[in-house]
Parts: structure tokens; C-alpha cells; sequence
């Protein structure tokens, strides 16, 4: 395989296309703003430039990943030569439901369809398809050329042969891929997001404040960052996006958002991709954005 379609130049989008272009693949990267795309390559071109100053990769290497990416603003024609779509659209079920139906009709018979989705049901998304068996989740971990893991999820229908090719081409991009099941969150979200939503709850009660919670996790768990600066990065909307999966999939209580969450994300303040969420990110700052006043 070496036609890889991504759909969706973002933040996820940009950087799957990165990782599959430096690995020698040739990328058509598709969204329907040529802004976006724009921008999506600049962004591309900057990471490239850290990877070279780091010497992570040689120059050439920069140049020749450049050239083997292409951006198109239709998925009919993006995906017609595709042998593997990677969906990397917004975090929405219906968008993302109609993106699958467009790519079904447009692409190869034998051509692979992924879905970077961090928490919407695999089995759902390949029934929008005539081609259930070659529907797979294929979940990245941001930002995508650093981070190792690739989350497999396999639908109900998802055939053995295309799981393997997954794991294999997930190799080949120097990636560790974990095979999981498909139910609400997967693993990696199942997990991590009720300890980002019982963080949001402990501020949220007055039981400790942002710095507190995130030192807590860091020095004393050993993670690399703390909860409540992680949510700030994933983006508060995608983490209500993906507790809302949770609860309504298990309908247990214990997945409910915290209603600080809800009135953060109702109030604009996503984090990084807004400059503000748990803590300010505009540049040079260093304040907290939530002061106790937010909290019960």
C-alpha cells in the first residue's frame, strides 16, 4: 500500500499526513477549505524544520515529504486512487457518518476505510458503508509524529486480513499499534477520560486547585502532564464529546461530564485551540484561567 487519503486537515489530519508522507507514502490530503489546507501544510513544514534542527531526520528528507503530499478540497476525487482513507474529520457522528458514505461510493473496491475517531462506534460508522468489512478504527494520539501508540478498533464486521494490514502499515510508520474492541471510548478514552473528568469534579468541589491537581498526577503518579493541562491540549469540547459517548453508551452515572466542563465548554474556553481553558496559552503567559469563583 502507498495511496493513502486523509480526510481533514487539522490538527489530527495534518499530522497523520506528516507521519505518512515522511514514511515514504504518497498522501492526498483532503478538506473542504483551502485555508485549512494551507495552513495544514505550513504546519507540516514547521514540524519538518524541528524534526531537521533536532536532527531527528535529514534535510532531503524534508523536501521529499513535501513532494509526496497533495491536497484536494473534494473526497470523490481524493480518495479515487486511495488504498487506505483515513477519516480524521471533527469528533461528530453524523459528520462523520456522511463522510464515510461519500468515501464507500468514491473509493476502490479493495481500498481500506479508517476512522481516526477516538470514541464513536466503529460498527455504527462501517454500517454507513457497503464495505463493513474494511471498515477500522484507526486512532492516532496527538501530536501524531511523536507520539507512538496507534489505538486499533476493530467493528463488528471488521475481517481478520484487514486488521492485519492496520497493524502492519502502523509498524511501518514506526508506530506501536494495540488491537482493542470495539466499545464506547475503546481503551485509551475509556480510561483516561473519567481521571480527566474526576480531575474537573475534585476543582470543580473545591477539594484542590489546577496546579495542585496536575503536581499531584505528575510527581506522584509519574505522568508528563497533568490532567487538567492534558484536557487544555486534547481540547475541552472533544473531552465533553467523549464523556457524552461514554454516558449515553453505558448509561452508569459515573461517566456524566462535570457540569464545570459543560459551562467551560458552553462559555467558549476550550484550551490551547482558544488560548484559554484550565490555564491561559496565550504566549508568555503563565496565569490560571480558572479561579475559585468557577468552583462550588
Amino acid at each position: 500500500m502507498k495511496n493513502i487519503s486523509v480526510i481533514g486537515a487539522g490538527t489530527m489530519g495534518n499530522g497523520i499526513a506528516h507521519v505518512f508522507a515522511q514514511h515514504g507514502f504518497n498522501v492526498t490530503l483532503i478538506d473542504i477549505s483551502k485555508e485549512q489546507l494551507e495552513k495544514a501544510l505550513t504546519t507540516i513544514d514547521k514540524n519538518l524544520d524541528r524534526l531537521v534542527k533536532k536532527e531527528i531526520i535529514r534535510k532531503e528528507l524534508k523536501q521529499e515529504t513535501l513532494d509526496r503530499i497533495t491536497t484536494n478540497n473534494s473526497i470523490e476525487e481524493g480518495v479515487k486512487n486511495a488504498e487506505v482513507v483515513v477519516e480524521a474529520a471533527t469528533e461528530n457522528t453524523e459528520l462523520k457518518l456522511k463522510i464515510f458514505q461519500q468515501i464507500d461510493k468514491a473509493a476502490p473496491a479493495n481500498c481500506i476505510l479508517a476512522t481516526n475517531t477516538s470514541s464513536i462506534s466503529i460498527t455504527k460508522i462501517a454500517a454507513a458503508t457497503d464495505r463493513p468489512d474494511k471498515v477500522i478504527g484507526m486512532h492516532f494520539m496527538n501530536p501524531v509524529p511523536v507520539m507512538k501508540l496507534v489505538e486499533i478498533i476493530n467493528g463488528y464486521a471488521t475481517e481478520k486480513k484487514v486488521t492485519d494490514a492496520i497493524v502492519e502499515l502502523s509498524k511501518e510508520l514506526g508506530k506501536v499499534p494495540c488491537v482493542v474492541n470495539d466499545y464506547p471510548g475503546f481503551i485509551a478514552n475509556r480510561i483516561l477520560m473519567p481521571m480527566i473528568n474526576e480531575a474537573i469534579c475534585s476543582l470543580y468541589e473545591g477539594i484542590a486547585g489546577v496546579e495542585e491537581i496536575d503536581t499531584v498526577m505528575k510527581l506522584g503518579m509519574a505522568h508528563p502532564m497533568g490532567p487538567l493541562q492534558l484536557a487544555d491540549f486534547i481540547g475541552l469540547d472533544v473531552c465533553l464529546a467523549i464523556l457524552n459517548v461514554l454516558h449515553d453508551g453505558f448509561g452508569n452515572p459515573k461517566y456524566a461530564p462535570c457540569p464545570l466542563l459543560v459551562n467551560m465548554v458552553m462559555a467558549g474556553k476550550l484550551g490551547v485551540k482558544t488560548g484559554e481553558g484550565f490555564y491561559m496559552h496565550t504566549p508568555g503567559s503563565k496565569e490560571l484561567a480558572v479561579s475559585k469563583r468557577f468552583c462550588c
